[in-house]
């Protein structure tokens, strides 16, 4: 039972991811749109897991310090 109890979420609404980032909901949108952020369907709703975002982000950095 203690594994299910976390004291973030799991799964983020488009709110949260742009809170999460600092960045605009229309800017995670955009990237959404453009296929550049892993997000999950969940109905007719965009949710983003936690973990696939810090890897995304790790990625982004990396690619950052590549010459």
């Amino acid at each position: 039972m203690g594994a299910y109890l976390r004291s973030e979420p799991q799964l983020m609404t488009v709110a949260e991811v742009a809170e999460y980032l600092r960045i605009s909901r229309a800017s995670v949108y955009r990237l959404v749109r453009s296929r550049q952020v892993p997000v999950s369907n969940v109905g007719r709703q965009l949710r983003f897991r936690r973990d696939s975002l810090d890897r995304w982000l790790q990625g982004k950095e990396a690619s950052n310090y590549r010459t």
